[in-house]
């Protein structure tokens, strides 16, 4: 009898031992705060062309242009055409700073001689890969 108390003894103490290191973990523990120290939000661009030239940048697109007129004034019907005719691989056009300027994206880049009308009617900067 001694020696079967022993044995059962042994044996809770055993199974105490075992299920005891393999506890479930709770939700607290599973959850680790997220790694923080290489994270860095983007600021929010402070102006609308900022804002509106991140939004065709993030498009990515292969080129990507922004067209204003040489006399700053609002673009015209006919200055839209032109821009159209004349860049008929661009695929986004986006109209800014109250109709002042126009950003472009495409991916096939604008044929020198249109280029070359382009910039004959408008200031033309590039903003491809910056």
């Amino acid at each position: 009898m001694k020696n079967s108390l022993i044995t059962i003894f042994v044996a809770v103490a055993l199974l105490f031992a075992i299920s005891s290191g393999c506890r479930r973990r709770t939700n607290s523990e599973e959850e680790s705060p997220p790694d923080t120290s290489t994270y860095h939000p983007e600021a929010t661009p402070a102006t609308q062309f900022e804002r509106d030239l991140k939004y065709v940048r993030d498009a990515h697109f292969a080129y990507v242009w922004v067209f204003s007129r040489k006399d700053g004034k609002e673009f015209t019907k006919e200055d839209s055409q032109a821009l159209r005719t004349n860049a008929p691989g661009v695929v986004d056009w986006v109209t800014t700073d109250s109709n002042r300027k126009v950003i472009g994206g495409s991916n096939f880049a604008i044929d020198p001689p249109q280029m070359a009308a382009l910039e004959k009617r408008f200031k033309v900067e590039d903003y491809s890969g910056k």
